[in-house]
């Protein structure tokens, strides 16, 4: 069983993410589903944005820090856009990191501001849509590809779904796409299953 800390992204701790929380539960999973909104949903993808810019780094530590405190060393992170590249730097700077899956985002590791090298023993899952304007469009998708086809190749595994929807994965969103977020979900469980 693996214990799984899931960030979620801009537009806050949704029933869709809730609902991803509790697949994973399902699956025979601990998971965590941090708030760093405080129970707030902003109504859409910008007021998110607005949100999470409003959001100090110290004030987002903080609240990843209270959680940290009372969990294990070893975790899995996964993460959603925004929520991703704290997944992501959580797997690439904490000590005891098991797995990460990042959805819809990818932080490229040459990046003037990225989170140093990847962990040699962590094992990756990226998932995004090929249309997607901001995972495709903005870089993430090809950073990824760099990614696996180089230093990760032993270690990542890429996954793209046609489509041009961003927040695909969320259930409770407009954005959402059943079909592509149903393999996502696929994916990610059997990705899972050695820590079962």
């Amino acid at each position: 069983m693996a214990t799984i800390v899931l960030f979620h992204h801009v537009q806050g701790l949704t029933p869709g993410v809730q609902a991803m929380a509790a697949e994973l539960r399902a699956a025979g999973h601990t998971v965590h589903a941090i708030d760093l909104y405080a129970g707030k949903l902003p109504k859409d993808f910008e007021a998110g944005m607005r949100m999470a810019n409003k959001l100090t780094e110290d004030k987002i530590q903080e609240r990843v820090e209270k959680l940290f405190s009372k969990l294990p060393e070893e975790l899995v992170y996964i993460g959603t856009s925004w929520g991703a590249a704290l997944a992501q730097q959580c797997a690439q700077q904490r000590q005891g990191a098991v797995a990460a899956v990042l959805l819809e985002s990818f932080v490229d590791l040459d990046a003037e501001w990225s989170f140093g090298p990847w962990p040699h023993n962590v094992p990756v899952q990226i998932h995004g849509m090929d249309e997607d304007p901001f995972f495709a469009k903005e870089g993430d998708l090809e950073s990824a590809q760099n990614f696996v086809k180089g230093e990760g190749k032993d270690i990542a595994q890429l996954f793209t779904y046609p489509g041009n929807k961003h927040l695909f994965t969320d259930s409770s969103l407009r954005s959402h796409d059943p079909a592509a977020r149903a393999l996502v979900m696929e994916r990610m469980i059997k990705f899972l299953e050695p820590y079962v």
